[in-house]
């Protein structure tokens, strides 16, 4: 039987893919020969936008920075629990200067307990924020070290999960938060180390767990309010499921920014404030 269930509105931060391009290649996904449709990425992302207004959350926008292509993919800048925010530290040299805007935005925006980290983490690309605790991913960007860094900073237990394909090199490509008062997710589980999937399966013993071809499709990169799931259309086979425990899916295409390795998660920072 579906839980019942109720949205939390949300505020997120987005940045607009003006000038996105795909020059240089970091990931699996992205290959500098196939062509990018740059306006057809912006109307895409301004389509994800407008719908996270329409359901009742806010969103607040980055400006773009010329010769940071990568910076629509939002959620990469920091992690922001309770108000305090963590910086990114990126792997490549090619976003490293995506970290220092980023951070210039918090302080522009109010926030005052920020840190800039000593280790590599690439924001909520590695960090998935739950009521019991923050899940870090690990094996291909952010370094194991940040774990630690973050506990300390966020002041919450932060457990540490082995990512072990390179097309799911990110956290939030192989599993996403549903419902973070409730402690559920969703996941792939061939995307991490027998050691994490035992991990995962003792942490979320009920969790929803995800097929190769809604992997593939990038269906586990999906933001959700509780309620209402937004995640690819193409991940078609998460759709069921997720009605079947009280979820309403929202399918969104945003296949051109599939060319640069991202989708909704990715695209989507959550600036989570102190709650009373």
């Amino acid at each position: 039987m579906a839980l019942s269930r109720s949205a939390t509105p949300r505020r997120y931060l987005m940045c607009s893919p003006r000038h996105f391009e795909v020059t240089y290649s970091i990931n699996p996904w992205m290959d500098p020969r196939k062509p990018v449709d740059t306006p057809l990425a912006v109307a895409q992302w301004e389509q994800l936008r407008d719908l996270y207004r329409a359901l009742g959350h806010t969103v607040e926008e980055l400006t773009p920075v010329p010769g940071l292509p990568d910076m629509v993919f939002a959620a990469n800048g920091a992690t922001v629990v309770d108000g305090r925010v963590l910086g990114a530290r990126f792997a490549h040299r090619e976003r490293a200067d995506e970290a220092a805007a980023h951070l210039d935005w918090y302080r522009a925006h109010g926030f005052t307990h920020l840190h800039e980290p000593v280790h590599v983490n690439e924001g909520e690309g590695d960090f998935a924020v739950t009521a019991s605790c923050v899940l870090a991913g690990r094996g291909f960007r952010a370094s194991p070290l940040s774990h630690g860094e973050a506990q300390e900073f966020l002041g919450r237990p932060v457990i540490g999960l082995e990512l072990v394909d390179p097309r799911y090199y990110h956290l939030d490509t192989a599993l996403a938060v549903l419902d973070d008062a409730r402690d559920e997710v969703m996941y792939y589980p061939p995307a991490f180390s027998p050691g994490s999937r035992e991990v995962l399966r003792r942490l979320f013993p009920d969790a929803l767990t995800a097929g190769d071809e809604d992997a593939a499709a990038f269906g586990l990169n999906a933001v959700s309010d509780g309620l209402r799931v937004v995640l690819p259309q193409a991940a078609a086979g998460l759709f069921g499921p997720l009605r079947e425990r009280g979820f309403e899916p929202v399918g969104v295409d945003l296949s051109e920014l599939l060319k640069g390795g991202g989708s909704v998660k990715c695209c989507t920072q959550e600036l989570r404030e102190l709650r009373a």
